[in-house]
């Protein structure tokens, strides 16, 4: 039970840095009229791949 509690929390964590992450670049974008870096975007959507599998091996 507690395995399966720290995974949940480990998961928000995850999703939350994700929507930190995505937030301040929609900022960036649409406030500031800049684009984001290529690598950026794709540590941001390697980090979604990531998440993606863990959430599907339970």
């Amino acid at each position: 039970m507690t395995d399966l509690r720290e995974k949940k929390e480990s998961l928000k964590m995850h999703l939350k840095d994700l929507r930190q992450n995505l937030k301040k670049m929609h900022l960036e974008v649409t406030e500031e009229l800049i684009l984001p870096q290529p690598d950026d975007v794709k540590k941001l959507m390697h980090k979604m791949d990531e998440l993606l599998k863990v959430i599907e091996s339970n």
